[in-house]
C-alpha cells in the first residue's frame, strides 16, 4: 500500500494542522497489515476522527473506493486540508466539521480510525472548556491535536463511552495510544463495554512507545 501524496501541504498548513509523523505512519502500516481482514468485512462506511492532514483516511479510501469515506475534525482548516489531500490522490473523502462523531448516525461505521490527542498534560493546559467551534481557538491552536489531559485519556475515554453507538455489528476500530495512557486500563475499559481490544502493532520512537489497538465487539 503506497503512502498517499502530501507534497501539496505547505508550512502554513502545518501551522494549523498536525504534520504527518511517526504515529501517522504507524496507523497507515496497521491498515496495510490488516487489509485482508478489512476486505473480508467489506466496509461500506469508513470514518477517521480528527483527520488533520487527511493522509490516513485518504489511504483507506484508495483501498476501498466503493466505500463511503468520511472524516471529522473540530478544526475547519483540517477539514479543508483533508479534502485537498483526497483530491491530490484522486480519492473520495467527505470531511465533516464536528466534535468526535456527534453528527454520525448510530451503529453505521464499519471501519473507524483514530489517532487521538494522547500526550499526557494537565487539564488546565488542555482547557477542555474551550473545545468548541470558535475557529480562532480551534484553527490556530495545535494543542487540540495532541494534548490529552490527565493520563492523555480525556478524548480516548470519551470515545470508549460512545463506541457502542458508533460501530456497526461487524465494525472495527484502530486506535493509536501511548504507553503512558495506561494500556491495560484502556483494554479493560473496552472489555467493560463488551469490546475486545488487542495490541495489533507497536513501535518505539525517541521519547514515545506507540501502540495500535484493534477493537471489535465480543
Amino acid at each position: 500500500m503506497e503512502t498517499p501524496h502530501y507534497d501539496h501541504l505547505t508550512p502554513q498548513d502545518y501551522e494549523k494542522v498536525y504534520e504527518p509523523a511517526e504515529d501517522t505512519f504507524l496507523l497507515l502500516d496497521a491498515i496495510e497489515d490488516n487489509l485482508e481482514y478489512l476486505k473480508s468485512i467489506q466496509p461500506g462506511i469508513c470514518v477517521e476522527i480528527g483527520s488533520g492532514s487527511g493522509l490516513v483516511i485518504t489511504a483507506l479510501s484508495q483501498q476501498f473506493p466503493n466505500a463511503v469515506c468520511l472524516s471529522t475534525d473540530i478544526n475547519q482548516w483540517a477539514c479543508n486540508t483533508t479534502k485537498r489531500t483526497a483530491l491530490r490522490n484522486q480519492a473520495s473523502v467527505d470531511p465533516i466539521r464536528t466534535n468526535l462523531l456527534d453528527n454520525i448516525r448510530d451503529k453505521l461505521v464499519d471501519v473507524l480510525l483514530f489517532n487521538p490527542p494522547y500526550v499526557v498534560t494537565t487539564d488546565d493546559e488542555l482547557n477542555h472548556k474551550e473545545r468548541n467551534f470558535d475557529s480562532e481557538k480551534t484553527d490556530n491552536n495545535l494543542i487540540y491535536s495532541w494534548a490529552g489531559g490527565v493520563d492523555g485519556r480525556r478524548v480516548i475515554d470519551a470515545l470508549i463511552d460512545k463506541l457502542d453507538s458508533i460501530l456497526s455489528p461487524n465494525g472495527v476500530l484502530y486506535l493509536l495510544v501511548l504507553k503512558e495512557n495506561n494500556l491495560s486500563d484502556i483494554i479493560s475499559k473496552f472489555a467493560c463495554k463488551q469490546f475486545i481490544a488487542v495490541i495489533f502493532k507497536e513501535r518505539r520512537i525517541p521519547g514515545e512507545h506507540l501502540f495500535i489497538l484493534k477493537v471489535i465487539r465480543f
